[in-house]
């Protein structure tokens, strides 16, 4: 590690999937203002674009390519491409997602819709994670591979079993990488946003009532913005994190610790 900059991404090459938006476009704005190579996967090709030259009209080195994680050979062929590109990767940040559209009532759900839910969330992050950690382990130069869950894999969310279980299941994926793959010199650790402006806040965001409630037991008193998740994306790509691996970061204006 540079001890003078331990914080400094130059020569790493990162992947953030769900990288053209939101708390994916955040993440990748920040590791590659630290210097870092950043490719970004997205589902729509003109978000990727549009997040594509907002990263390279800040100084960015970056790539984008259209991948659903919810196909299996998606990642496969987007994790070659990178490789054929770069010869590397350095850090994966698994950070696509997606929620059940319909949110029914529990007693009105489906098995379809459960597992629509879980194989976006949960399977394509596993799958995002094994051809991640494929490319690290053959490199032999280590790596950091990170996964966004969410504070729902804590709480009881109604119309959302599926993803809160899933997002729960990231959690102990990423606890299992940690232990299995650090003998590789790899790190695996996951950040838990919660109440973080983005997609997912719709519905919430602009209700009054609901922003009231909410806010008065966040004890910052207002929504975290996607740029706050920078910092601790850094932290975990770089070598200033060599020692920490296993751990879920919280990212809730202190909501978890009511």
């Amino acid at each position: 590690m540079n001890a003078a900059a331990p914080f400094d991404l130059s020569g790493k090459v990162v992947l953030v999937t769900g990288g053209n938006s939101g708390i994916g476009l955040a993440i990748a704005q920040a590791v590659s203002a630290a210097g870092a190579t950043v490719c970004i996967w997205g589902r729509s090709t003109d978000k990727n674009a549009a997040a594509l030259d907002a990263l390279r009209a800040a100084g960015a080195t970056a790539t984008a390519r259209r991948v659903d994680i919810g196909d299996e050979s998606q990642i496969v062929a987007g994790m070659a491409a990178i490789t054929d590109e770069y010869g590397r990767l350095d850090c994966c940040f698994a950070n696509a997602s997606a929620r059940s559209e319909a949110s029914p009532a529990f007693l009105d759900s489906t098995l379809d819709q459960w597992r629509t839910v879980m194989s976006t969330v949960l399977d394509g992050t596993y799958v995002t994670l094994r051809e991640a950690a494929k490319v690290m382990v053959a490199a032999g130069h280590g790596g950091s591979l990170v996964a966004t869950s969410s504070g729902a894999a804590h709480y009881g969310v109604p119309r959302a079993q599926s993803y809160s279980a899933a997002k729960a299941g990231v959690i102990s994926l990423v606890r299992g990488l940690a232990v299995e793959l650090a003998r590789h010199g790899i790190r695996a650790n996951t950040i838990s946003p919660s109440w973080v402006v983005s997609s997912f806040m719709d519905g919430i965001d602009g209700n009054e009532d609901m922003t009231r409630k909410i806010q008065g037991r966040i004890p910052m008193r207002r929504w975290g913005q996607p740029s706050e998740l920078g910092g601790i994306a850094v932290y975990l790509a770089s070598e200033a994190s060599s020692w920490h691996t296993g751990d879920e970061f919280s990212l809730d204006g202190g909501y978890s610790a009511v």
